[in-house]
């Protein structure tokens, strides 16, 4: 599956991602790297990214790494997840790094790395779980 292919299957299953502008930069083999370009209506007082909206990337990263291992045909949903916030990102871009760390027949564990575009530094750190529907 294409990169256009692969972002048109994640507007389609998560239409909020594409209101957001969420662009999925590369992905395989259970892994994928997305971005969040920088918006002003994604802000929170201070000039910070917001933690809505890092959860919200985040949640679509995880997707798609789990996208790359079924050919785009998951349909799993989101068990939980547990963001920590390590630092303020600053008004631009977020770039999520996605890894699922165990995929099971039930449920699924990943892990996703958040950064402001061009920081070496983390800005949060995810761990989510994801519940099969039985549709995979």
């Amino acid at each position: 599956m294409s990169i256009a292919a692969m972002q048109a299957r994640v507007r389609e299953g998560v239409p909020l991602a594409g209101a957001w502008g969420i662009e999925v930069l590369s992905y395989g083999e259970g892994l994928a790297t997305l971005r969040l370009p920088a918006r002003e209506d994604m802000l929170r007082p201070g000039g910070t990214v917001s933690g809505p909206a890092l959860m919200g990337l985040a949640d679509v990263a995880m997707w798609v790494a789990l996208l790359s291992l079924s050919e785009g045909r998951d349909e799993s949903l989101t068990a939980s997840l547990a963001i920590t916030f390590l630092r303020r990102p600053p008004a631009t871009a977020v770039l999520a790094e996605a890894r699922v760390i165990k995929r099971g027949r039930t449920l699924s564990y990943g892990e996703v790395t958040l950064r402001a575009e061009g920081a070496a530094e983390p800005c949060a750190h995810v761990t989510t779980s994801w519940a099969a529907t039985g549709s995979k």
